[in-house]
């Protein structure tokens, strides 16, 4: 079972350019006589799609994707792409970067403390023009709330503590993983999280996720309890893995226990790696790279699950360069380039391309397998991780 997405921009497919040189994938300040650089140029569309309905102090969040009239989400902002942006500012660290990712993190929290449960709990998607209404007011997109999502947000208030030693911000991610323990804690089988209230399967992907905000919560609070908490999501993602085929599978059925093995998500690859380090199941890396492998001509990468290798998800094309960095080995490093210069392309000359930002898919209507679909819109999710990627960062760790 995957993280839902239910609310996907649809944008048109456009044609492609023929293929151009590269642009440097240093993140560095250009110089005078310099275009800049490649990433240079993504971190320029976030900190666009972060101001586009407000600027300076005020709370706000990114706007997720780039509408067009065919499909418009007007200013729905993510927190999964949110958490995602705010923690590539943290990886390059410019003092500039820093304080928008805390103005990020501030207007998360203000988010679980206005909530009108407030039980510590975040909404999968808010609107973004205005985040806030006069009266104090914020205004769901999507209202759903999930353990991934939760566990995303969780980590990049983790992450801000760690940098900037704002009690606020670990007092937020505390909340988070009080919510996650006291709401979706499930004990069949191996244990773990639940995808969330009233849902019985598990999530591989939702289990790393929470295992490393866990893991981050026994660093920075320095209670152990947190770590007692942490292992059975680690149980559950290792329950998940086949030895067999070399990779790891999406959760379980509703049951809790009998592994969901259609679709095989990309994710669940990658991440396992990044967030639990098993170097004895490192070869799930290689699995995805193999099996989940797309070309959409003049397009390379991988697609997001095996149900749909007929366009290139971009944001999974970058999880896979982070995880190669991540692991180090052999040729990882070159692949890991071949990666992001295959995103460096698409940057230029993806449908709806801006030459700053990165679109979610090659092609529009990419199926996930669960239900969902990704589109040819330019993403903050896909343009955040490939910036992490780029500056190998993996922040499923404490930077």
């Amino acid at each position: 079972m995957k993280r839902k997405e239910a609310l996907l921009a649809t944008l048109a497919f456009a044609g492609c350019a023929p293929l151009a040189r590269m642009l440097p994938i240093n993140a560095g300040p250009a110089s005078s006589e310099e275009s800049p650089s490649s990433v240079v140029l993504a971190f320029d569309f976030l900190d666009a799609m972060m101001d586009r309905y407000a600027s300076g102090a005020t709370l706000r969040l990114a706007q997720s994707f780039v509408p067009i009239p065919a499909s418009n989400l007007g200013s729905t902002a993510f927190v999964y792409d949110n958490a995602v942006m705010l923690m590539a500012l943290l990886a390059r660290a410019r003092r500039t970067d820093v304080d928008r990712a805390a103005l990020l993190g501030e207007s998360l929290a203000y988010a679980q403390t206005h909530d009108p449960i407030g039980d510590g709990r975040v909404r999968g998607a808010y609107y973004t023009d205005p985040f806030v209404s006069a009266s104090g007011k914020l205004s769901f997109s999507d209202p759903s709330v999930d353990t991934g999502n939760m566990a995303w947000t969780g980590m990049a208030f983790a992450q801000l503590y760690a940098k900037t030693q704002t009690p606020a911000f670990l007092t937020a991610a505390l909340a988070v993983g009080r919510w996650i323990v006291a709401n979706v804690s499930d004990h069949r089988g191996p244990g773990g999280y639940t995808g969330g209230i009233g849902i019985s399967w598990k999530s591989t992907e939702n289990n790393v996720d929470v295992y490393s905000l866990f893991t981050m919560l026994t660093t920075l609070s320095g209670d152990a309890s947190w770590s007692a908490e942490a292992a059975p999501a680690a149980a559950l993602a290792e329950s998940m893995w086949s030895a067999k085929h070399g990779c790891y599978w999406t959760g379980t059925l509703n049951d809790g226990v009998t592994p969901n093995t259609i679709p095989i998500p990309e994710d669940v690859q990658t991440w396992t790696f990044l967030s639990l380090g098993t170097a004895a199941h490192a070869q799930s890396i290689d699995w995805a790279r193999t099996h989940l492998s797309a070309q959409d001509a003049p397009f390379a990468g991988v697609s997001f699950s095996n149900a749909d290798r007929s366009g290139v998800w971009f944001e999974g094309t970058a999880h896979l360069a982070a995880a190669l960095l991540a692991r180090g080995r052999g040729k990882d490093a070159r692949r890991a380039a071949a990666l992001l210069n295959d995103i460096q392309y698409a940057q230029v000359h993806a449908p709806n391309a801006d030459g700053k930002g990165i679109v979610a898919a090659s092609k529009n209507g990419l199926r996930t397998g669960d239900g969902d679909q990704y589109f040819a819109a330019l993403h903050v999710g896909a343009t955040g991780w490939y910036a992490l990627a780029a500056l190998s960062a993996n922040p499923f760790v404490l930077f």
